[in-house]
């Protein structure tokens, strides 16, 4: 009895240890920045860039960078991006949209590239909601698209849940974090501890503008069959995309992905008539028989 009772405590104080540690680094476990010098310059080939800093009411600086098409603008992207590195790298990935003529706008999260601050998600989402109000500044709503690729999706898709875009894009999303952290730690109280839950199928509700979601069927980071459960969340406005083969981080080296922006970008909504559609027939389970 007294050997049972010791090893039962000396578990609940390992797993107690574990669930601090898992607390207090997540956030380097979860976050992966390359931080820049203030007087780092960003250089593009072929890009035509302006640097920005805003400056947030707690004192944090956010940097970002203004991609410029070399046609008339037909909009602004903003672009999220993952949780590694900094807009330096992630920078190649504008002209996918600039060469539709679209402006895009990426910024560091706080502790990023030029970016400073504490990090939290509260902190992460009000810098995101005052970069949107500086582009309401320069544009209106229905020329602003929101791209949120793997991290940013989530962020992404609150933004999009407290505003009016003309459509969110979504790359390789994920349900929660907190599903997404339940694959390699399943018997953490995780619900309590991630200071990052990003719940994004709860903001997805609220979305009223088009949703577009991109995923690769070979995503072994985030499964693919997350999108096929966010696609549901809000169907009417949902359309998936499939990138047959795609991974987590590879989905510019296909040329299905490159068409689907294409698509995305350009194309024009329009209703349907569904009284000349087969939408009301009905499959019947047993044939019918007929008399002779």
């Amino acid at each position: 009895m007294v050997y049972w009772l010791s090893t039962l405590i000396t578990i609940a104080i390992i797993y107690i240890a574990i669930s601090i540690a898992l607390y207090y680094l997540q956030d380097y476990m979860l976050f992966k920045p390359e931080k820049l010098p203030k007087d780092f310059q960003f250089n593009y080939e072929n890009q035509d860039i302006e640097e920005h800093n805003l400056e947030t009411r707690d004192g944090a600086v956010i940097n970002g960078i203004l991609f410029k098409p070399k046609g008339e603008s037909k909009g602004i992207v903003l672009y999220l991006k993952g949780n590694s590195k900094s807009i330096k790298g992630w920078g190649k990935f504008a002209v996918d949209f600039t060469r539709h003529n679209y402006n895009v706008l990426m910024v560091d999260y706080r502790g990023f590239g030029k970016s400073t601050g504490r990090r939290s998600q509260k902190a992460i989402k009000r810098d995101l909601q005052e970069v949107y109000n500086k582009i309401k500044e320069r544009t209106t709503e229905d020329r602003i698209i929101l791209y949120g690729r793997s991290l940013g999706s989530g962020f992404a898709a609150k933004l999009a849940s407290m505003n009016n875009p003309k459509k969110l894009i979504l790359d390789a999303p994920y349900y929660s974090l907190t599903k997404v952290t339940a694959r390699y730690a399943p018997f953490m109280p995780l619900s309590v501890l991630l200071k990052y839950p990003l719940p994004t199928y709860k903001w997805l509700k609220y979305v009223k503008c088009p949703i577009h979601i991109i995923h690769g069927t070979n995503d072994n980071l985030i499964p693919y069959k997350t999108s096929v459960k966010l696609s549901q969340v809000n169907p009417k406005l949902t359309k998936l995309h499939s990138v047959i083969g795609g991974g987590h981080k590879n989905l510019n080296n296909f040329e299905s992905y490159h068409k689907m922006i294409h698509d995305i970008l350009n194309q024009k909504p329009h209703d349907i008539d569904l009284s000349t559609t087969s939408i009301h027939v009905k499959h019947t389970s047993k044939p019918t028989k007929t008399k002779a």
